[in-house]
C-alpha cells in the first residue's frame, strides 16, 4: 500500500521559480502525494503559475493561508489542511532534496514523530548561504544533538517529516519565522517521542532573496532551544509551558 503524504510549501512571490520545485517533487516523490503550496494572499505571483502547473498534475494545488502573513503561519495553515498520515514541509527555493521526501515519510510511518533531514550529521553538508546564520545554525544543531539528545543533529531544518496525529496532539504555538522545525522536535524531546534523521545536501538558493530576518527571530529560536533541554513533560505541563513561551515571543 502507498504510502500518502501531505508537503507543505510555503511561498511568497515565487513567480515562475516554483516550477522547477514542483517539477522535483512530482517526479521524485514515488508516495501517494498532496503538495500544497501556501501564500499569504490571492494576489501572490506564486498563484497563478501553480494553478497553471495544476492542470497536468490535479495533486499539486494553491491554498491561501487565513492565518495571518509570514512562513510560521503558513506553514502551520498547510499542516491543518493535511488529511493524510505524515506530513512534509519544505521549502520553495529548491534547497531542499525532494527525493528525500519518501525516506523521510517511511521513518514517520516506522513511528518517529518527528523525522529530520539533516545538514549536520555524518554525510550532510549545507553548500552556501549567509555564513553567520549557517554558524548559528550549525552550533545550534550539533549542540542540541550531543547534549540535549534531542534525535537529530538539525534541529532548525525546516525541511522534516511529521506525524499528522503528533502534530495534532501538541499544537503548534509558533507564529513567525521558520521555528517550528525546532518548536516540534524541542516538544517530541520533552514528550521522550522518538525522533530520527537522515543526511541531506542542503544548496543554496539560486535566485531571488531569502526572507530570513536573523535579527527579529533569533531570539524566539533561543526560547524554543532551551525549551529542548530538561525531564520528560505530561502533555498538559508542555503545553502550560509551550503557551508561555508562545507569550513571551509575541511580545518580543
Amino acid at each position: 500500500m502507498t504510502l500518502a503524504v501531505t508537503v507543505v510549501v510555503p511561498a511568497y512571490n515565487e513567480g515562475e521559480h516554483i516550477v522547477a520545485v514542483l517539477e522535483r517533487i512530482v517526479t521524485g516523490v514515488e508516495s501517494d502525494v498532496t503538495v500544497l503550496v501556501v501564500v499569504d494572499f490571492p494576489e501572490d505571483t506564486t498563484v497563478p503559475v501553480v494553478e497553471k502547473f495544476s492542470v497536468d498534475h490535479p495533486h499539486v494545488r494553491t491554498v491561501v493561508s487565513t492565518y495571518g502573513r509570514g512562513p510560521a503561519n503558513a506553514i502551520r495553515y498547510g499542516i491543518d489542511q493535511a488529511t493524510t498520515p505524515v506530513v512534509v514541509v519544505t521549502m520553495a527555493d529548491g534547497s531542499d532534496d525532494p527525493r528525500q521526501i519518501d525516506d523521510l515519510a517511511r521513518l514517520v510511518e516506522r513511528g518517529v514523530v518527528v523525522a529530520a533531514a539533516s545538514r549536520y550529521s555524518p554525510g550532510g553538508q549545507q553548500v552556501g548561504g549567509p555564513l553567520l546564520k549557517g554558524l548559528l545554525s550549525r552550533n545550534a544543531g550539533k549542540s542540541l544533538g550531543l547534549l540535549g539528545r534531542v534525535g537529530t543533529h538539525d534541529a532548525t531544518n525546516s525541511f522534516k517529516a511529521y506525524s499528522t496525529d503528533f502534530v495534532r496532539e501538541v499544537g503548534i504555538h509558533s507564529r513567525s519565522g521558520f521555528e517550528i522545525g525546532l518548536e516540534l522536535t524541542a516538544k517530541a524531546r520533552r514528550l521522550r517521542r522518538p525522533v530520527a534523521e537522515l543526511p541531506t545536501i542542503w544548496l543554496d538558493r539560486d535566485f531571488g532573496e531569502s526572507n530570513f530576518k536573523l535579527k527579529q527571530w533569533i531570539p524566539k529560536y533561543l526560547r524554543w532551544y532551551r525549551f529542548a533541554f530538561g525531564p520528560q513533560l505530561t502533555l498538559e505541563q508542555l503545553t502550560v509551558e509551550a503557551e508561555r513561551i508562545a507569550r513571551l515571543n509575541q511580545k518580543s
